[in-house]
């Protein structure tokens, strides 16, 4: 709706806008101060040019008003152009605000957590801006794959394989042990040393030379572990790439590096020249033993990705992964590819409260609040949309005890309450949304009116909030449609009254607005409560 408003504004004016939507609806629903552009041009103050422009659209059948305020020209829709808007939302049911096809292929990789424990809370974040990230881009028209990048790699797989032969040796055989600092620990350890003893026997936790297959072990454990927890979370993921599958392909992506020239050899050190792509200081991809550096895996998979041909790839990182955007932005170009191609989102920390007091952690993780737990407590729905109430940059505080309440505090609750309210009044009306979706519009008041619009901006609501990468444009768009339905429902007489049908059809529009919206963040909207 937005655009056709738009692109109409801009014939009839023969130029380029900027269209606002007033936060008065009084105002208009639109307005433009192309006018204050305009002025130097024509030599005019803004509000003559602003009059002048405003009586270009005097037999306009789009606007019920169009109309020059300081400046500003507002723009008021007919009520027949809502409808017509309306219709074409209510026929096309669950494809609401679906696009075409934009023949773009985006290759969106998140969580990527290492495989050596369950996902704890600051995990789901990025995970759950992931997955609302790409539903709501396929339902924009975008070929978008999910990937899951597999750190099994490295010195914490062996660390992981190290931790399980004491958590066996300590719960299997019953021996006293002594966990150094940076091993791991949590009981979901001790539940993976049962299997090993059943599936490999006991002797191995003594045998020092076997502690990479206790690792390869329990990455596979843990492994599915997680495919478990993010399920769990309504999320799963097209492909999954192994780190270690991707070693193999080093010494191809050694030679690219060299032969450009962006590789040298320092301290029987290998290092990359990324100071003069904008990194702080160069940084070593081989170390003195010849063991690749965690840095080298990362260019050999993100040659992987350029390889493959995606138009666009979107990494979710965890905040104190900052440091590596530059790093690897510089090997990409090394590798002769386009380093504005990637784009690298941040998810800060979550601090989680329960009653005002720090979340306790868990024991079955060691030191960490585990996303199960979490989602055992409030539910999926819950926690998915209170981690998409802000901007996946910025730090999230929250209390679970806030989303138990049964009022507006509690965002997802007065949210569903609304979509449940509207099919209760249809409930006591007796009637179903196809009952009332061809009644006209005609002479319907304007607070019904601005629901209706207000419900129309689904479309242009998601496209920014795609090309922002910020969800929480969404969840603050539902919270004030659902407010905007309560303070209808409040303040005016739905069955019995003359208006009966058209409020139950502005309402049905609101229902498809609200579930639709829900859905695309993976949430299920609740038709009773």
């Amino acid at each position: 709706m937005q655009t056709v408003v738009k692109n109409h504004i801009e014939k009839v004016l023969d130029t380029n806008i900027v269209l606002e939507k007033p936060k008065d609806l009084s105002l208009g629903h639109f307005a433009t101060p192309i006018a204050f552009s305009l002025a130097k041009e024509y030599r005019k103050s803004p509000m003559i040019i602003a009059d002048e422009l405003a009586a270009k659209f005097v037999d306009s059948e789009m606007f019920e008003k169009v109309e020059a305020v300081k400046g500003f020209i507002n723009f008021k829709l007919s009520n027949s152009f809502l409808e017509e808007f309306s219709k074409n939302a209510l026929s096309s049911g669950e494809n609401y605000a679906k696009e075409e096809s934009k023949n773009e292929k985006i290759l969106l990789e998140y969580v990527s957590a290492n495989p050596t424990g369950p996902l704890h809370i600051g995990h789901a974040r990025g995970a759950i801006q992931g997955d609302a990230l790409a539903r709501v881009g396929k339902h924009l028209g975008y070929d978008i794959t999910t990937e899951y990048y597999v750190n099994d790699a490295g010195a914490q797989m062996d660390l992981l394989g190290l931790s399980l032969a004491l958590a066996g040796q300590e719960s299997i055989l019953n021996q006293e042990v002594d966990y150094p600092e940076k091993y791991y620990r949590g009981d979901y350890l001790f539940d993976i040393a049962k299997d090993v003893a059943n599936d490999l026997g006991t002797d191995i936790f003594n045998d020092n030379s076997r502690h990479i297959e206790l690792a390869l072990y329990a990455k596979d454990k843990i492994l599915d572990l997680i495919k478990t927890d993010m399920a769990d979370l309504g999320i799963t993921f097209d492909s999954y790439v192994s780190e270690k599958s991707l070693y193999v392909n080093w010494d191809e992506t050694r030679k690219v590096l060299e032969n450009n020239g962006s590789l040298y050899i320092k301290d029987e050190k290998v290092w990359i020249k990324s100071s003069e792509l904008g990194d702080d200081v160069d940084r070593v991809v081989v170390r003195d033993n010849g063991i690749p550096t965690y840095l080298a895996g990362d260019i050999i998979y993100h040659k992987n990705k350029y390889d493959r041909g995606y138009d666009r790839y979107i990494n979710i990182w965890g905040a104190d992964h900052h440091g590596y955007i530059t790093r690897v932005k510089a090997a990409i170009k090394f590798l002769g590819n386009d380093p504005e191609q990637l784009e690298v989102l941040l998810s800060q920390m979550v601090q989680l409260l329960k009653g005002g007091e720090p979340y306790k952690m868990s024991k079955r993780a060691g030191n960490v609040i585990l996303m199960s737990d979490i989602v055992e407590e409030i539910g999926s729905d819950a926690l998915r949309f209170i981690f998409l109430t802000k901007k996946s940059d910025t730090h999230l505080d929250f209390d679970l005890d806030r989303l138990k309440n049964h009022d507006s505090s509690n965002p997802i609750f007065y949210i569903n309450y609304a979509y449940a309210r509207i099919n209760q009044v249809f409930k006591k009306a007796e009637k179903s949304f196809d009952d009332v979706k061809d009644i006209s519009y005609e002479n319907l008041n304007q607070d019904a009116l601005n629901l209706v619009y207000e419900s129309l901006l689904l479309p242009s609501v998601l496209n920014e909030a795609f090309s922002k990468r910020d969800m929480q444009k969404i969840t603050d768009y539902l919270y004030s449609l659902a407010s905007s339905v309560h303070r209808f429902y409040n303040e005016y007489k739905i069955v019995g009254s003359d208006e009966e049908a058209q409020y139950l059809k502005v309402l049905s529009l609101c229902a498809l607005t609200l579930k639709s919206s829900l859905n695309l963040l993976g949430i299920k909207a609740k038709e009773t409560m």
